[in-house]
């Protein structure tokens, strides 16, 4: 069995689906206490954790184990994507400083770039330097942030990592833990390679002497491994011709992103249900804010101890989860324009003008600048003009409607996407290619289907969620004419 540890707000659901595919490992003491179970603290073949957007998962670790959880995280609903990480966590690059920023230089590593602290790399670095990083900290592509890189090279894991030249053995906790377990890493059997240094990390005061040395085990086969696959790298990338580069030199770990649409949240609210009480919309509010996850606890604790709360076939309450974790009337709020292939661009921020809770609406307007034309309607876009946006929470697509700063038709133009998401600061939703114009004239088109049909083509979007996108297109298409 594959092993898995699991962090974030969707760990409940995510370990009641797992337990029968997977050994979850290293679970926390709520989620000993809430599965009344014991959970072994052995080293993890592959770790899952909530993105800092709260929207979706990373996975990190051996390859055949992320693709394994990456398949079981697809099926949680229509609107779940997953994209392999083409930087991912423990990858080893040669790779050229492209931009220098204050507190440290973007590096470009092929199809992403990275981000190197100045204080991760032990002498000064210019645009057009070549450097040899390891990726550290991987970034989902949707984030706004790109992977974190340091020169050090380190070998990730649960109970125990390891990093090439750091001769010490160091580990997390309070001082009598850190002293015990660097006493007990001279007891074990397993030695730690030559010019690899030790770190315990937190799992590892709750593990036994066997699971201490299955763990460093591992980690020395690991880094042994890694030492093996950069031999025949040259020893500086300065050694490398500049048209070679970037270049990846090694990927000991893979890394997906699971991103996890209005349905699929409502796939994991039914999976939390079957180990504890589950409110309508779980993780849906959750996903909304750092608050919402206090306000969602106290809620379910308190209905728990009154026979439960959360049957399946209750509706999510849009209503009150909109008035204290949604947009409100005079707020500003970003339109975040997800794509199929993982990135998301903002389509920038305007003013909710109207905003009914209890019907999951609002109307978001922003000032348009001149230059152009509009995407399909091939309308000018002069300033002074302004774009109305109707949104509805859940709803597989929305309108925006054009004007002038006189108030005349430019047309409109409706996006399908994946249900609309209203969070404080973003409308969110993954935009499905296909959509339908209406013109000043009143005329209706369907646009950019070929776009759909190659995205399926790519693996991009599934043949069930692009048949969906074409009927919510067909019926868009009847509703206008």
């Amino acid at each position: 069995m594959t092993n898995v540890r699991i962090r974030g707000i969707y760990t409940t659901a995510l370990t009641e689906r797992f337990r029968e595919s997977f050994d979850v490992v290293q679970a926390s003491p709520p989620i000993r206490r809430r599965f009344d179970a014991e959970f072994p603290t052995t080293e993890y073949d592959a770790a899952v954790s909530t993105t800092d957007d709260r929207q979706g998962v990373g996975i990190s670790g051996t390859p055949t184990a992320v693709e394994a959880v990456a398949d079981d995280l697809a099926g949680t609903g229509i609107d779940a994507f997953r994209w392999p990480d083409p930087a991912p966590r423990g990858a080893i690059f040669d790779g050229v400083v492209a931009d220098e920023l204050g507190g440290g230089a973007v590096v470009a590593l092929g199809e992403r770039e990275g981000y190197l602290p100045y204080g991760r790399i032990d002498r000064r670095i210019h645009e057009g330097d070549r450097v040899r990083v390891q990726v550290h900290e991987p970034a989902p592509p949707w984030a706004d942030h790109r992977p974190r890189l340091g020169s050090e090279r380190q070998v990730f894991g649960g109970v125990v990592s390891l990093s090439r030249g750091v001769d010490s053995v160091t580990a997390s906790g309070d001082e009598a833990t850190r002293t015990e377990l660097a006493r007990t890493t001279e007891m074990l059997p397993t030695d730690v390679p030559d010019d690899w240094g030790v770190r315990w990390e937190y799992a590892a005061g709750d593990a036994g002497l066997d699971a201490m040395d299955d763990a460093l085990s591992l980690a020395a086969e690991r880094a042994e491994s890694l030492d093996d696959e950069l031999a025949d790298a040259p020893d500086s990338p300065e050694n490398v011709d500049r048209g070679e580069l970037p270049q990846q030199l090694a990927d000991p770990e893979a890394t997906t992103w699971c991103w996890f649409g209005r349905e699929s949240r409502f796939g994991l609210d039914a999976d939390r249900r079957g180990a504890t009480t589950t409110m309508p919309g779980h993780h849906r509010v959750k996903a909304a804010h750092e608050s919402a996850s206090a306000a969602v606890d106290f809620v379910e604790d308190l209905q728990a101890g009154f026979g439960g709360l959360g049957d399946s076939d209750d509706e999510f309450p849009t209503g009150a989860a909109l008035r204290q974790f949604g947009p409100s009337e005079g707020e500003r709020i970003e339109i975040s324009h997800g794509k199929p292939d993982g990135r998301c661009f903002s389509l920038g921020r305007g003013e909710v003008t109207a905003c009914t809770p209890d019907e999951g609406k609002v109307t978001v307007e922003r000032p348009m600048s001149g230059g152009g034309t509009y995407d399909a309607l091939g309308v000018d876009r002069e300033a002074g003009d302004v774009a109305v946006t109707k949104f509805r929470e859940g709803r597989w697509w929305y309108p925006t409607a054009y004007r002038s700063d006189a108030g005349e038709t430019k047309g409109t133009y409706v996006n399908v996407c994946t249900p609309v998401e209203l969070f404080p600061d973003a409308a969110r939703y993954v935009d499905l290619h296909v959509d339908v114009v209406k013109f000043p004239d009143g005329r209706v088109e369907r646009v950019d289907d070929d776009e759909l049909d190659e995205a399926v083509a790519a693996g991009h979007i599934s043949e069930e969620l692009a048949e969906k996108a074409r009927s919510v297109a067909g019926g868009v298409t009847r509703a206008l004419e």
